[in-house]
C-alpha cells in the first residue's frame, strides 16, 4: 500500500472509493460532505436516515455515486463522539476503511484527513498504522491467494489535508506509522509461522538477519554448552525434552553517536517456540495455538528490526531464551529441582509453568552480565491472566511506579490495552519451595498471574522492572478490531517503540 498526502478538494480527486469520517451526533453535513450530498441530490441525507447511520465508532455506510462524482463509491465511517475522539478511534476508522477497500478490491482510495484537534503528525501515524495493519494477511500457506493478490495493483491511499495543516507534518507521521506497522508485521509473521518451521534455530536466524542488516546492532548467541557453563540450569531443564537445540540470544543496539553516555535498557522476551506442557501435558485444545508462546520474543525482534529507524537514544539489549517444551524420556520431571544462573534453586512442580523458568535465567543473565538501568519483559506467561482480564488486555506488574506509568502511557498511545495488577508481597510465602528456594507454581490455587510476577521478581536484583503478561492479546482467536484479525497480533511492539522513542 502506498500512502500519500495532498491538499485540495476531495470532490475533484479521481478514485474508486472516497472515504469521509463522520462524528456521532452530527445532525447535518458540512464542508465537502455537504457538497457531495448536494451533487448526489440529497441521497446521503436520505440514506443515513434510512440506514440509521449515527456516526458511532465502527458504523459504516456505502453509497454508489453513479458518475455524479469523480469516485465510484462513498464510504462513511463512524468516528464516535468528537469529545472522546483519540488516536485509537482514528486507527480503527482507518482499519475499517482499508478492510472495505480490500473487499471491493479498490486500488485508489481518497480520504479526508480528519484530525479533529489531534496533533497532525500523530494523527497521520495512527491512520497509517491502522491502514497498513488492516491490510495484513498471512498467506505463506495459501499460495494461490497470495499469487492472486500479488497480481493486483497495490492500493494507493491519498489523504486530503485541509489548508491549515502542514503537509510536512503529515508526511512525517506517515513515515513513522510505516515503521511501526512494519515492526508489528514482522512480529505477526513470526508468531503465525507453524512451530515445525519456527524452531529456536529459525528464531536465531531472524536475530542474525536483523544484526547483519543494521550496523548499530550486535548479536551474541549462546548454545546449550555455553548456557550450561553460565549455570542456566532452569532454561536448559525446559529445553531437555526436545530434539531441537536451544539458543540464548543477546541483541545489543547502540546509537551511532560517539562520546555520549546512554541509558541502558533491557527487553526480555519469552521464547518458547512451542509449548506442549512437557510431561505436564496440555489438553489438545489448549495445545493448538501454542506456536504463539514465543510472542514475547517476536515482539523483541520486531522492535529491534526498526530501532535505528526510530533513532532510539539509548543502549538497548534484547534477550531471548529460545527453546521448545516437549515430553520425552529426557524431559524434566515434576518434582525435579534446578538451579538458576543467580544460584537460586527451583522446585519444578508443573512442567507447564516453564516460561517463568526460562525467564528466570534470562533475567539473571540480564542483571549479572548487562546490569541495565531498567528491565521490561514480555511473555505469554499465564493463562489465568485471561480469567482476570479477558483476551484483549495485557497485565502489567512492576516494582517501580514510575516505570509502570511510562509503559501504561506508551500503551495508551499505541491503542494496546494494559491493566496494572499488584505485586502483592503477602503472596510471596506461597512461592517458597519445600525442598528448594522457590517453587515454579504456588502452594495455593488462585492468583497465578501475581505469583508468576513475584517469582520473576526474584531474578531482577532490585533493578526497576516491569513484566507484561501478554498471554491474551498476543494471539487473537477472533477479529479484535478493524486492524487486528485472527492470529498473531504483534502486541507490545508499538508500546515498546513508543516507550523507547520517548526515552
Amino acid at each position: 500500500m502506498n500512502i500519500i498526502v495532498t491538499k485540495g478538494d476531495i470532490l475533484k480527486e479521481k478514485a474508486e472509493l472516497a472515504v469521509f469520517g463522520v462524528f456521532s451526533g452530527t445532525q447535518t453535513f458540512s464542508g465537502e460532505l455537504k457538497a457531495a450530498d448536494k451533487a448526489l441530490g440529497g441521497l446521503l441525507t436520505v440514506m443515513t436516515a434510512e440506514e440509521q447511520f449515527g456516526g458511532k465508532l465502527g458504523d459504516q455506510l456505502v453509497l454508489h455515486t453513479h458518475g455524479k462524482l469523480p469516485f465510484n463509491r462513498i464510504l462513511l465511517v463512524g468516528l464516535g463522539d468528537k469529545k472522546t475522539f483519540n488516536l485509537e478511534a482514528l486507527r480503527r476508522a482507518a482499519g475499517a476503511m482499508v478492510r472495505y477497500a480490500g473487499k471491493i478490491e479498490a486500488t485508489s482510495v481518497v480520504c479526508i484527513f480528519a484530525n479533529a484537534g489531534l496533533d497532525p503528525a500523530e494523527a497521520a501515524q495512527a491512520v497509517t498504522e491502522g491502514a497498513l495493519l488492516a491490510d495484513y494477511k498471512y498467506l505463506t500457506f495459501k499460495p494461490k491467494e497470495a499469487a492472486r493478490l500479488n497480481k493486483r495493483k497495490p492500493m494507493t491511499l491519498t489523504l486530503v489535508a485541509p489548508e491549515a495543516v502542514s503537509v510536512r507534518s503529515i508526511e512525517k507521521g506517515i513515515a513513522l506509522g510505516e515503521v511501526y506497522a512494519r515492526a508489528t508485521v514482522y512480529a505477526r509473521d513470526l508468531v503465525n509461522e507453524p512451530a515445525r518451521g519456527m524452531t529456536p534455530t529459525h528464531l536465531k536466524e531472524h536475530a542474525e538477519r536483523i544484526a547483519t542488516n543494521d550496523k548499530n546492532i550486535k548479536l551474541k548467541v549462546l548454545d546449550a554448552a555455553a548456557c550450561a557453563k553460565l549455570g542456566m540450569d532452569a532454561f536448559l531443564a525446559v529445553a531437555k525434552g526436545s530434539d531441537e537445540p536451544p539458543y540464548f540470544l543477546h541483541l545489543t543496539y547502540k546509537p551511532d553517536r560517539a562520546n555520549k553516555t546512554y541509558r541502558k535498557i533491557a527487553i526480555v522476551g519469552k521464547g518458547l517456540t512451542y509449548d506442549s506442557g512437557g510431561l505436564s501435558l496440555k489438553p489438545t485444545r489448549e495445545m493448538v495455538t501454542m506456536k504463539c508462546d514465543m510472542a514475547g520474543a517476536a515482539s523483541v525482534l520486531g522492535v529491534f528490526s526498526v530501532l535505528s529507524d526510530i533513532g532510539a537514544d539509548a543502549e538497548i539489549h534484547g534477550l531471548i531464551a529460545a527453546c521448545e517444551n516437549m515430553p520425552s524420556g529426557k524431559a524434566v520431571r515434576p518434582g525435579d529441582i534446578v538451579t538458576a544462573m543467580n544460584g537460586k534453586s527451583i522446585e519444578i512442580l508443573n512442567t507447564d509453568a516453564e516460561g517463568r523458568l526460562t525467564l528466570a535465567d534470562a533475567l539473571a543473565y540480564t542483571t549479572t552480565k548487562i546490569k541495565p538501568d531498567t528491565i521490561v519483559d514480555l511473555a505469554t506467561l499465564t493463562g489465568s491472566c485471561m480469567y482476570a482480564l479477558g483476551s484483549d488486555i495485557a497485565a502489567i506488574l512492576s516494582d517501580n511506579k514510575k516505570l509502570a506509568d511510562y509503559i501504561k502511557e506508551a500503551a495508551a498511545r499505541s491503542g494496546e490495552e494494559v491493566c496494572e495488577l499488584p505485586l502483592y508481597a503477602g503472596y510471596a510465602p506461597f512461592i517458597i519451595g519445600d525442598h528448594a528456594d522457590l517453587r515454579n507454581v504456588a502452594s495455593i490455587r488462585y492468583g497465578d498471574t501475581l505469583m508468576a510476577g513475584l517469582f520473576l521478581k526474584e531474578f531482577t536484583d532490585d533493578i526497576p522492572w516491569a513484566h507484561l503478561d501478554i498471554c491474551g492479546p498476543a494471539f487473537a482467536e477472533r477479529d479484535v478490531n478493524p486492524y487486528t484479525n485472527k492470529g498473531g497480533t504483534g502486541f507490545g511492539v508499538r508500546t515498546m517503540l513508543n516507550w523507547l522513542k520517548g526515552i
